[in-house]
């Protein structure tokens, strides 16, 4: 008896679809980004102490601005609602201050960038010794502004001065520091030539990181030198710009030390800027603590509005999207 083994036919070969010729994309694995990545969570003990340290003390400067704050016998706050703010934005005193400060604080950050600018400039096309200049130059900014300030005061001395015996052999007046139209402008010129080398030094970065093949095609075009430098140079200076105004603007805000060192806000108020508001505020009238309060979260909103305002102006833009592109 044989057994027929049927054959089953022979399959027919299907045409792949459109669909399966397509090259079958691999889902790669993107990096993490943000706050799964490793290196935030090594920093992150560190970045949670300096947040702990930078909020307590915000959150009581808060606190106190609305309170009466006694220290006799421990520290005690006694809530008073907004008589703080309605007495410190009601006193004619402290808007005068905070004219003067921004007057100040104009003259100084504008001055400081022209010249140091020029500095950078200067010592960006030196050739030779271009250390021994460099070093020199800065020197002002390694001392303290303290002593900055005593030097000035000695120097501008009616009696002992220098400065006051030549400009009285000129036949000016010699006792500037103690005339209410020249002081502040004296003090400024003090603050300008302590730091006017910190912004060159900044500047001459700036400088040194702009591509000279850029500079070379500029200069085969035919573009002289201050085109170069406004068409080219500056525009790609912008962060390194950004950067020296914030450093110096934050410091302008609150400086203190020099007014204090020559003028201490005298002769007439006519150098009383808000930092030396805030200081008889907190430690010189009836230690009115609550006030100082007040005045802290004024300048803090003004060097939140002044930085917003810079990173608008001199900020990097970034380009939109493209049309057409892949989403």
């Amino acid at each position: 008896m044989s057994v027929g083994i049927s054959k089953a036919p022979p399959a027919t070969a299907v045409a792949p679809s459109p669909a399966d010729r397509r090259p079958r994309r691999t889902r790669r694995r993107r990096p993490p980004r943000g706050l799964k990545t490793f290196e935030f969570a090594m920093m992150a003990p560190a970045l949670t102490l300096l947040s702990v340290l930078s909020w307590i003390p915000f959150v009581i400067l808060v606190a106190m601005s609305f309170a009466k704050v006694r220290t006799l016998g421990g520290v005690s706050l006694t809530f008073t609602g907004l008589d703080n703010w309605t007495a410190v934005l009601g006193d004619p005193a402290v808007w005068a201050s905070w004219w003067r400060s921004l007057i100040y604080f104009v003259s100084i950050v504008a001055l400081e960038m022209l010249l140091g600018l020029g500095a950078a400039l200067v010592l960006h096309r030196l050739l030779r010794g271009r250390s021994l200049v460099l070093s020199i130059v800065l020197l002002p900014m390694f001392l303290a502004p303290v002593m900055v300030g005593l030097l000035g005061r000695f120097m501008l001395d009616s009696t002992i001065g220098l400065y006051a015996q030549l400009l009285q052999a000129a036949g000016l007046d010699a006792d500037l520091l103690a005339s209410p139209a020249t002081a502040l402008p004296v003090v400024a010129s003090i603050d300008v030539w302590q730091w006017t080398p910190l912004v060159a030094l900044i500047l001459l970065a700036g400088l040194s990181s702009v591509p000279p093949s850029t500079l070379e095609a500029a200069t085969v075009d035919g573009a002289g030198y201050f085109r170069t430098l406004v068409s080219i140079t500056l525009p790609q200076m912008r962060p390194i710009i950004l950067v020296a105004l914030l450093v110096r603007s934050m410091d302008a805000i609150r400086y203190f030390d020099i007014v204090t060192a020559t003028t201490n806000g005298g002769p007439a108020d006519a150098t009383k800027i808000i930092p030396l508001k805030l200081y008889e505020y907190a430690f010189r009238f009836n230690n009115q603590l609550g006030k100082a309060a007040v005045l802290g979260l004024t300048m803090l909103a003004f060097s939140i509005v002044l930085a917003r305002l810079f990173l608008r102006f001199f900020g990097e833009r970034t380009a939109g999207p493209t049309q057409g592109g892949d989403a």
